[in-house]
């Protein structure tokens, strides 16, 4: 290829990379819906999105590579701590069972209905096993399930992901392996795969553990060190032996995700930006080398493939993991209705299919045509059928509001109190142990840990947290706080106003709305609560009573409209307003 055909490529592999994930967030569906379509069929438009010919014999061990950082990421989600309570019991039956089922069932279908040797079979298996957050997530976002399957779901997505590579990397070199003459050959090239990929992982998470825990390296040049090692580690890995890089970038990012004394924080956004990127720039890559020729004898035993695995084995294995649980038939009937393949399918598939290939495996050529119409043909089914699913069984968590309000003063208390007396689940959050125990003695729910670990990332989505409400007495605390918080949480941040003429650390300089009319901020409010006014709940029927302030309004349909300095919802009747009530006046509920 000319210079000018490999920049040409170049260019449009990433501008349909993103173009693809930002069309696919404004339309609110699954980017792997646009990706797959968009790199196959430019692929079979032109030449120059075609990775094999961009980069020749470096296709290969890139794909490797940049799987390599994706388990990584996702290790570092794999904090079994945080894997507790009920969702326990379902999710590692899912996992186990899961994989067992799934890989077996998939081995055994192949053989007869794609034409594949028993090797090829057995690696499709291995490969279909995964599903994947980066597909599930959005369904989930869109869809809006009870928070026990948000849980289930998101955690056996976030852990099948790097078990399932791992299972990937163990298969592909017991496939290989069994290609050689007696059986002591075989166990000892699978046994030494294996321990070259635990052994290269362990080394990279104690190289990783001491530079992070004895240099004071910061957040850029931390996360720069990490991604940096993890490549490094497997290349190495991959250079001693194929493809073992994968087992080490997940052993290290669990490693570290476990290891005692060592706060790895709970948003990374350079890997999560990375790892975007490189997901868009993968399938695009890896859609674009399906060609039509090599999908035309594959496409209707796919398609048995995948009816088989998402009417039979699917639902078998939901029911089966959540046997004997307190867990409801109908989430246990949607359980079995979510399980699409991600990118970790496409990519590993592209990996070790070319491998396996080389090493003369028959019916090693279907692997990556077969994975593709799984993975196209899942996200379709799912995608389009997952929301009507959860109406008609019920499973689809209430439209209201659930605010996290952060702080723990006596008024921050009431109104979370009024907030809930209005039909909000709310929740609430306070450093202080004497403010968390007057949370607690109010019945209003505390969350769990830390604040940004609460209202960002899965743990915002797990608890079903719609607003943050900034609260707290410390100005600059509220200000650093919603400078973190308004990149990460999907719905509105909101603060108190800080004294005008503030001296504080960034207090006048965030920007954005600030919480009630202005002049009523945190000293202000202090002043008037001392002097007897009392936050309450007043349904509106007409006009709200003289001299009370507007601080809330909640709509009948659960929505929760604050009182900005610049934006003050008009109330209605039906309407549940938050008021401040005068100092001299009882308040009215």
């Amino acid at each position: 290829m000319t210079s000018s055909q490999i920049l040409a490529g170049t260019a449009l592999i990433v501008a349909l990379a993103v173009g693809s994930q930002l069309v696919a967030s404004l339309l609110r569906i699954p980017a792997i819906l646009l990706l797959l379509p968009a790199g196959f069929i430019t692929g079979v438009l032109t030449d120059d999105v075609n990775p094999e010919k961009l980069l020749g014999a470096a296709f290969s061990p890139l794909v490797s590579l940049a799987v390599a950082v994706i388990l990584f990421d996702a290790g570092l989600g794999l904090d079994t701590r945080r894997l507790r309570g009920h969702t326990r019991t379902v999710v590692v039956r899912l996992i186990w069972l899961g994989a067992l089922l799934t890989a077996a069932a998939t081995a055994l279908l192949a053989v007869p209905v794609l034409g594949m040797s028993t090797g090829a079979a057995v690696m499709l298996g291995a490969i279909l096993v995964v599903s994947g957050p980066t597909v599930v997530g959005p369904l989930l976002d869109f869809v809006r399930p009870s928070e026990r399957l948000q849980r289930v779901l998101v955690w056996e997505g976030t852990l099948i992901d790097p078990l399932g590579g791992i299972l990937g990397a163990l298969v592909f070199h017991g496939v290989r392996a069994g290609g050689q003459q007696g059986l002591g050959s075989q166990v000892l090239e699978f046994g030494g795969s294996a321990a070259v990929g635990l052994l290269g992982g362990i080394a990279g998470a104690a190289a990783l553990w001491l530079l992070l825990r004895r240099l004071d390296l910061g957040e850029v040049l931390g996360t720069t060190v990490q991604f940096a090692t993890v490549v490094a580690v497997a290349a190495a890995c991959d250079a001693f032996r194929d493809d073992t890089g994968l087992i080490a970038a997940v052993v290290m990012g669990m490693a570290l995700a476990n290891l005692p004394g060592l706060d790895i924080p709970a948003r990374r956004p350079f890997f999560e930006t990375l790892v975007s990127l490189i997901i868009g720039v993968l399938f695009v890559s890896i859609s674009a080398t399906v060609t039509p020729r090599s999908l035309s004898h594959v496409v209707l035993p796919a398609l048995v493939l995948v009816a088989a695995l998402v009417l039979a084995v699917r639902p078998l294995v939901a029911l089966l993991s959540t046997a004997r649980t307190d867990v409801p038939y109908r989430e246990r009937w949607f359980i079995g209705w979510m399980a699409p393949r991600g990118i970790v399918a496409a990519a590993t598939a592209s990996t070790f299919s070319v491998s396996l290939v080389q090493a003369g495996v028959a019916g090693a050529q279907k692997i990556l045509p077969a994975t593709f119409i799984v993975i196209v043909a899942t996200v379709m089914v799912y995608g389009l059928t997952a929301l009507p699913a959860a109406r008609l069984l019920g499973v689809r968590r209430s439209a209201r509001s659930r605010p996290l309000l952060v702080g723990g003063d006596p008024w921050v208390v009431e109104l979370g109190g009024a907030l809930r007396a209005a039909g909000l689940d709310v929740l609430m959050w306070a450093g202080l142990d004497e403010q968390r125990q007057s949370i607690k003695d109010a019945g209003l729910g505390l969350a769990p840990g830390e604040l940004l670990a609460a209202a960002t990332g899965a743990g915002a989505e797990l608890e079903g947290i719609t607003d943050v409400l900034l609260l707290t007495s410390e100005d600059d605390f509220n200000a650093l706080a919603l400078l973190t918080l308004k990149a990460t949480v999907k719905g509105p941040v909101h603060r108190l106003e800080p004294p005008t003429r503030s001296h504080g650390v960034i207090a006048p300089y965030t920007g954005g709305e600030a919480l009630f009319s202005r002049g009523l901020g945190r000293t202000e409010l202090a002043r008037r609560y001392a002097g007897g006014a009392r936050v309450v709940a007043f349904r509106v029927e007409g006009d709200v009573p003289p001299g009370h302030e507007v601080l809330f309004l909640v709509r009948p349909s659960g929505q929760l409209l604050a009182v900005t300095d610049t934006t003050v919802p008009v109330p209605a009747d039906g309407d549940t307003a938050i008021l401040l009530t005068p100092a001299a006046a009882p308040g009215r509920g």
